[in-house]
């Protein structure tokens, strides 16, 4: 009678005890898998190549990552405008798809450490002794579109504006001597020279401040974001991260 009481009690204090939930990170590893969104049409970062596989700067990062958690890397792909609802529908884990660190999206959302940044950057013909910084913008023709961010600040700098309708026929003026200059996206023109080293054109300035972008996911994952955070560090120390910018970039775009 007295074992079937302990038994009894046991049970009790079995049912009693809550189970310890999973975390996110214990469910990826479960899993085997990192599930990443991401465009696929948004080069250099992600896109598909000649073949059809998906490749880019954020792609290879995506695997990086993935690699360091002991997982495989799993792309999931779709547009922008929904992208990163995605992760409230628990289509994916994270996404990593150059998305700008800002307040609204941290009010909502968690982000790693940047792991890559963009400047304003003031490119002109590589034969140009006349413009050296901002300031030397002044009564220069920049070319730009109109109502970007980029064109309000040749316009602060005193520069005449020449519309255009994107970073490569502003480039494509500055070249045919059209414009004096244009203020543009400094990732955009590292990967416009590595894909084209020969463009007689150059930065000459480069804005102090940076925008960052980070690797999105849900509140209340703290130990998959810290695992995220750790395997970032450790990509850049070991010199995978390098070798990924170096190959999109031909310049660390980390900072």
């Amino acid at each position: 009678m007295k074992f079937s009481k302990v038994l009894v009690a046991v049970g009790l204090l079995a049912l009693s005890t809550p189970a310890f939930a999973q975390t996110a990170l214990d469910q990826v590893k479960e899993a085997g898998v990192l599930k990443i969104g991401t465009e696929g049409t948004y080069a250099p970062f992600t896109f598909h190549d000649a073949s059809g596989a998906l490749v880019g700067f954020d792609v290879e990062i995506g695997q990086a990552v993935a690699e360091h958690l002991g997982v495989k890397a799993e792309f999931v792909e779709g547009p922008w405008d929904g992208l990163i609802a995605g992760i409230d529908a628990n289509r994916y884990d994270v996404v990593i798809n150059q998305v700008g660190i800002n307040a609204d999206r941290q009010a909502k959302y968690d982000f790693s450490e940047p792991y890559i940044a963009s400047k304003a950057a003031l490119v002109v013909k590589d034969d140009n002794t006349d413009i050296t910084s901002f300031e030397t913008l002044k009564g220069k023709k920049s070319a730009q579109s109109l109502t970007s961010n980029f064109g309000k600040l040749a316009e602060s700098f005193g520069a005449e504006l020449v519309g255009t309708e994107g970073f490569d026929q502003s480039i494509a003026l500055v070249i045919q001597g059209r414009a004096d200059a244009t203020i543009n996206d400094s990732l955009s023109f590292f990967d416009f020279k590595k894909q084209q080293p020969d463009a007689p054109v150059k930065v000459v300035a480069t804005a102090a401040d940076a925008d960052f972008s980070g690797i999105i996911l849900a509140k209340g994952k703290p130990e998959l974001l810290a695992a995220i955070n750790e395997a970032l560090d450790a990509i850049k120390a070991d010199g995978t991260y390098a070798e990924i910018s170096q190959k999109y970039f031909g310049e660390d775009v980390s900072q």
